[in-house]
């Protein structure tokens, strides 16, 4: 990997996908103004990071429909696994991926034995949909948030009794996962890969699967758009970052002009 410019002080921007840089109603998804400061940057040298919780194909698909002027230098997909691109493709990053790969696969192996308990207390006493994939082996959509809070409560409770068990948690959605693969993780992974430090990376998000990424040790400049839910931004406002007024990657957009100014780049 060639080395990023020294004198750039934004070098990496890490953004989540739905509902922040991308809102599937807006024309154009991801606004203008956001493709092109994220492309000034990548001109300059710095690297631009999808960190969602989508799948690899999920967000090559989105991607495609946005027809974005600009393209990811690395991804990160459901919110652990990491890609880096090559020309037009993207490639697993290894050992990172096969470590994750099998650090899920031997925690998953004790829980076997709870699924049947867990999906019957859930089917019993809320209207939400459980199923396993390839991802993880318990995976919710509820009905209503407060139905996912509830759930949620019940399943970190069940966590405390399975060392590295921790749930992902975005919307009325939540899966199982690893406590040492995370948004957060995966950032501070590529940063180190690219011999770099968090006082260079900014990232932006909007939901819970987005916390372990906003915090200082990942990230000096930290932005949540208004859409945001209430938890990001405390989280944000805590750690002395940008909370726009506007929303998705409008307010990413202000969020990244008003790094880009503090750190003399406009």
């Amino acid at each position: 990997m060639l080395p990023l410019p020294m004198d750039l002080p934004i070098k990496i921007i890490s953004t989540d996908f739905d509902g922040t840089l991308h809102a599937d109603h807006e024309s154009p998804p991801v606004p203008v103004r956001l493709q092109e400061l994220i492309g000034d940057l990548q001109r300059r040298g710095a690297k631009w990071v999808i960190n969602t919780g989508r799948d690899l194909s999920s967000l090559m698909e989105g991607l495609g429909r946005a027809h974005l002027s600009i393209q990811p230098d690395w991804v990160v997909v459901v919110e652990r696994e990491i890609y880096f691109r090559e020309g037009p493709r993207y490639f697993p990053l290894q050992p990172w991926n096969g470590d994750c790969e099998r650090a899920h696969r031997d925690l998953f192996k004790a829980v076997e034995k709870d699924l049947p308990r867990l999906f019957n207390w859930v089917n019993g006493r809320f209207h939400a949909s459980v199923y396993s994939d390839a991802y993880s082996p318990f995976c919710l959509i509820a009905g209503t948030n407060a139905d996912a809070d509830d759930i949620e409560a019940h399943l970190r409770d069940y966590c405390e009794s399975v060392p590295n068990l921790t749930v992902v948690r975005n919307d009325v959605y939540a899966r199982f996962s690893h406590k040492a693969y995370s948004k957060g993780t995966a950032l501070a992974e590529i940063t180190r890969q690219l011999g770099l430090t968090r006082e260079c990376v900014f990232a932006a998000g909007d939901h819970y699967n987005d916390l372990p990424m906003l915090l200082d040790e990942h990230a000096c400049w930290l932005v949540a758009p208004a859409n945001a839910i209430q938890p990001v931004k405390d989280a944000v406002w805590r750690e002395g970052g940008y909370v726009s007024d506007r929303l998705w990657g409008h307010g990413v957009a202000d969020g990244l002009e008003a790094a880009m100014k503090e750190a003399g780049l406009i």
